[in-house]
């Protein structure tokens, strides 16, 4: 931590489990459009790429063609959008650590911002739903800039936000996406080992270190 002037933190896999959520949203949509639903195994692997990959993966899983899946997206994004702004945070749980690890980090005197691939209009209500909204000066989702994690982008204008030096700003992620765009960015980068990263092992993802609980970051 020394040097660190202000951190980034991940939000789904990292913060808070929200696999049941993505669950009983992205089945439901699938139930309204007739198609075959997806296991939490399955979600796993899709998640931490945004919506619209998320919808796309089940949909072509279920064995909808390229074409098909495309021609389809828009309405399973709407049912989608619906589905999961009904549910928000009601599936879903602070992993043990989290808030420990946040008021550690705010007692260091540190800005935080929560960056995640999701869409900003279900970001902040769980965050909300979740009491962790507090600790944030900053919340930016998948739909906030031009591009998405693993691209750099947005964790520079993360810290542009901030007032820090990436150098100075740390990651804090769960995936190879969080470890993918802090090095592009030349922020340092701590993993958890829990969470979701496609199924793949997390130490194969760029990390500077690994941790088991937000709360080693005291």
């Amino acid at each position: 931590m020394q040097g660190i002037r202000a951190a980034i933190v991940d939000l789904d896999g990292t913060m808070v489990d929200t696999l049941g959520d993505f669950d009983a949203a992205l089945n439901a949509m699938l139930k309204d459009l007739g198609r075959p639903t997806v296991s939490r195994a399955d979600i796993e692997h899709m998640v931490g790429k945004g919506s619209a990959h998320l919808i796309r993966s089940a949909l072509l899983h279920g064995g909808l063609s390229s074409d098909g899946a495309a021609a389809l997206q828009p309405e399973a994004w709407t049912r989608y959008q619906a589905h999961y702004l009904a549910i928000n945070g009601q599936h879903s749980a602070v992993y043990p650590g989290v808030v420990e690890g946040l008021s550690a980090l705010r007692a260091r005197g540190l800005p935080l911002a929560c960056l995640t691939n999701k869409p900003l209009s279900f970001a902040r209500p769980l965050l909300q739903a979740k009491g962790l909204d507090g600790f944030f000066a900053h919340v930016f989702g998948g739909d906030s800039f031009e591009r998405t994690k693993p691209d750099p982008l947005p964790l520079l204008k993360t810290c542009d936000a901030l007032g820090t030096a990436p150098a100075q700003t740390l990651m804090v992620g769960d995936s190879q996406n969080d470890g993918l765009a802090a090095r592009a960015a030349g922020c340092p980068v701590v993993l958890v080992t829990y969470g979701y990263n496609h199924g793949d092992p997390i130490a194969e993802a760029p990390h500077d270190r690994l941790i088991g609980s937000l709360s080693e970051l005291a």
